[in-house]
């Protein structure tokens, strides 16, 4: 257990640094922040000293030694435009990114989960036709169209729900939907692909030939060892929301940490992006890690080592 916490540690440093680097170098090739944050009159004296300012005038890798190093320490550097702590930025947005990702999370494995068992075990029939062709087509759909189909019915046509903004619950339906629609159909085809594949394993017949209900078969024998792939899929999605949902969230002018990031892009605000990249690559290696332990619940077969 211990070498295999030190294996995925090792890992998550070497992911992070690499998210980091990449992220950094990718950032100040888009263009000078300077050109975009000073008046349009300045002075090539009065951009030189601005640049020097927010320490742009030091060499690539001095200034990402040195994000890298405040960052060990909790400080993500300062906005350039916000003129803000990027740490406070992140914090400041995350309940919002929090509420959009556990709703749609949770509303596509109320989907997903159930639509894959009932579709597994009604393999070959109309059923499993028109629900495999749906998920297919959910799954192709992009995300800004699926949000704006939904804005267009539901804001435009029925004036049901509102079309975008943050607040009471009526505000959440069509974004949460949104990201639900897409994660779903790609849960739904695989919670399908794997059921099929444990209800044809040896020891499901061997149970069904000794007499066992079809319920203790499906739930005992079946499910748990089903759920292995489909929770390393539901783990990356969760995470891919939490990171910042960006189409989503700019669509539907939703104030999470992904429109942050989009903001931040269209300003040139480097500390700003880079913090939140590195957010979300956190993000991504800690439920990955949370999702191999849940495999030692699921499955006592599995062991870490």
């Amino acid at each position: 257990m211990l070498r295999f916490l030190l294996r995925r540690l090792f890992m998550a440093v070497i992911v992070l640094l690499v998210v980091s680097f990449g992220t950094f170098i990718i950032g100040h090739l888009t263009g000078d922040p300077v050109e975009l944050m000073a008046p349009e009159n300045a002075t090539r004296e009065a951009k030189d000293e601005l640049r020097s300012y927010l320490g742009l005038d030091r060499p690539l890798l001095v200034q990402y030694f040195s994000f890298i190093g405040n960052a060990l320490r909790g400080d993500l550097g300062f906005s350039f435009v916000q003129q803000t702590a990027v740490s406070d930025l992140i914090l400041e947005r995350l309940p919002a990114t929090l509420q959009l990702a556990a709703t749609g999370f949770v509303l596509s494995l109320l989907i997903a989960v159930p639509l894959g068992i009932f579709i597994a075990l009604n393999r070959n029939t109309v059923w499993d036709f028109l629900a495999t062709s749906v998920a297919m087509i959910g799954q192709s759909a992009p995300n800004f169209w699926i949000g704006l189909m939904l804005i267009a019915l539901f804001a435009v046509q029925l004036r049901l729900l509102p079309v975008s903004g943050y607040g009471g619950i009526s505000y959440l339906i069509l974004p949460a939907i949104t990201i639900a629609l897409q994660s779903a159909a790609r849960l739904t085809r695989l919670m399908r692909a794997s059921m099929l594949e444990v209800l044809n394993a040896d020891y499901v017949r061997t149970a069904r030939a000794k007499g066992l209900r079809q319920k203790t078969v499906l739930w005992v024998h079946s499910f748990r060892n089903a759920m292995i792939p489909v929770v390393t899929m539901a783990g990356l999605e969760l995470a891919e929301l939490i990171g910042g949902a960006f189409i989503t969230e700019t669509i539907f002018a939703w104030p999470g940490v992904g429109r942050l990031a989009v903001n931040a892009v269209y300003q040139r605000d480097f500390p700003l992006l880079q913090g939140v990249v590195l957010f979300a690559a956190t993000a991504f290696v800690l439920i990955n890690f949370l999702v191999d332990l849940l495999y030692v619940v699921i499955d006592p077969r599995v062991k870490l080592s």
